[in-house]
């Protein structure tokens, strides 16, 4: 028999009547995120969990880069940073957009009753993923030997070590899909924003009172020991319990469907991933490992606030699936009012605090890093811009709006990266914030007109959302 919780329950059980009833309204809030109710109340305890491990993955990622800066100084650092940055970005793009399209299929399979097309997106998933990124590696290994020579010796080695990690990362976006897809929230996160980083961390540790140099070489062998054990554990803790949930039976492959819908989306997250990242990697082009490092601590100090709105995507995606395909237009179009507010008003807080703590923050990396404290306030004023439309490319992706979406994409990062490389030159480190922010501005502006164009809603906080007007062809 299952016990469930119940804090309202449980009050009235405890407390004097007239305390309970005082109570009663906010319990049963607690109690819509313990127990939800429906897939609304799902989709916010999911948010809340996302939101609960970003906070604690912050913390740690912060902590862990504190002490690798420390060990390895800011040269060394930066040279680990572009690295890792590098490969997470081609990690995440070997998938081709797999670990996005299954949190649309694998709700759509079961709410049609398709179980063989089921047990066919969660096999055909993890098997193209792994080849793609193995064969990626492979020719990312073959350009690094062919192009040695254009590379600067610095870099050789640690690039060579972060191709080994690619297809684990690849591997472990994939499972976290597949967790998203099955609301396991826990399971999604938790691998790749807790146990990677704390094990990075742990497995640095060891190799330094072992005696290893600390170094840019060393911190990326503890790397790849770190992300092939977080990917073991996922392929225990999401493969085994996914396949159990859509039972043993044939499997329909259908790849011409996932790739129609999984490109397009490839090319989104690409886009987004860049758009995230393209920053560090022009730093790194125009200038040195240095000033890598000095940048690199900034974003992280900034990452506080991004991961409000990861954590209302990781919960409203599913939820946007479901009521699209059930066709429930006025609750899309509530829904998607209720995840704008979710990721602005939070992200308005963290901004507030990033700006408040984060000149002791970056202190802790050392007191060159404190350098970085100024573009806080042209970073967050970006952040700030695309928290106002919330996970609006979510909502065009599990529409079917995806092809857009990525035009969308293609056009920010062309500003991203045309803006990155006039002004880095010209004004280095400030060049990179102002690039950065002004092309997420740019960001939300668009998403917000295409997602009223093609599905008559106004996602834009401070605006009352009207009804979906259905899919525009």
């Amino acid at each position: 028999m299952c016990v469930r919780f119940s804090a309202a329950t449980t009050a009235e059980r405890f407390l004097p009547e007239r305390l309970a009833s005082r109570a009663r309204p906010l319990l049963d809030q607690v109690d819509a995120l313990l127990i939800p109710r429906d897939a609304r109340d799902q989709a916010g305890r999911i948010s809340l969990i996302a939101f609960a491990i970003r906070i604690l993955s912050a913390a740690i990622a912060f902590i862990s880069q504190v002490f690798m800066a420390r060990w390895m100084g800011s040269f060394e650092y930066g040279i680990f940073v572009l690295v890792w940055v590098a490969v997470v970005i081609l990690g995440n793009l070997s998938c081709f957009g797999f670990h996005t399209a299954v949190i649309r299929f694998i709700p759509e399979y079961r709410e049609t009753d398709r179980p063989d097309h089921l047990r066919g997106i969660l096999f055909g998933s993890r098997i193209f993923t792994l080849v793609a990124s193995s064969s990626i590696a492979a020719l990312g290994a073959l350009g690094l030997y062919l192009f040695s020579g254009s590379v600067e010796p610095y870099y050789i080695v640690p690039f060579a070590l972060g191709i080994v990690m690619l297809p684990m990362i690849a591997l472990s976006d994939t499972l976290q899909g597949i967790a998203r897809a099955n609301a396991w929230a826990v399971a999604a996160l938790a691998p790749a924003y807790v146990v990677r980083p704390t094990l990075l961390l742990v497995f640095m540790a060891g190799l330094l009172l072992a005696g290893w140099e600390p170094d840019a070489r060393t911190s990326l062998i503890a790397a790849i020991a770190a992300t092939y054990a977080t990917a073991l554990y996922q392929v225990l803790s999401v493969t085994g319990p996914a396949d159990r949930v859509a039972g043993r039976g044939s499997r329909h492959i259908d790849m011409r469907t996932w790739l129609a819908v999984s490109l397009p989306i490839f090319l989104i997250e690409g886009f987004t991933f860049l758009l995230t990242n393209a920053d560090v990697l022009v730093v790194g082009f125009y200038l040195e490992p240095h000033d890598v490092a000095i940048y690199y601590a900034t974003v992280k100090t900034l990452a506080l606030v991004h991961f409000v709105y990861f954590a209302v995507k990781t919960g409203a995606a599913q939820r946007y699936a479901q009521l699209i395909h059930a066709g429930e237009n006025r609750r899309l179009a509530d829904f998607a009012r209720e995840t704008v507010a979710w990721t602005f008003w939070p992200s308005v807080g963290m901004g507030l605090f990033v700006l408040a703590a984060g000149w002791p923050l970056l202190l802790l990396f050392g007191e060159e890093f404190t350098a970085g404290y100024p573009l806080l306030f042209v970073l967050v004023a970006g952040v700030m811009a695309r928290a106002s439309v919330g996970p609006a490319e979510s909502l065009l992706t599990m529409s079917g709006q995806q092809n857009i979406c990525a035009g969308v994409y293609a056009a920010t990062l062309a500003v991203n990266l045309t803006c990155n490389a006039l002004l880095i030159p010209q004004i280095g480190l400030w060049g990179a914030a102002v690039a950065t922010s002004a092309a997420m501005i740019f960001e939300a502006i668009a998403l917000a007109i295409v997602v009223w164009i093609k599905l008559g809603l106004v996602m834009v906080i401070g605006f009352q959302a009207t009804p979906a007007r259905g899919r525009s062809s």
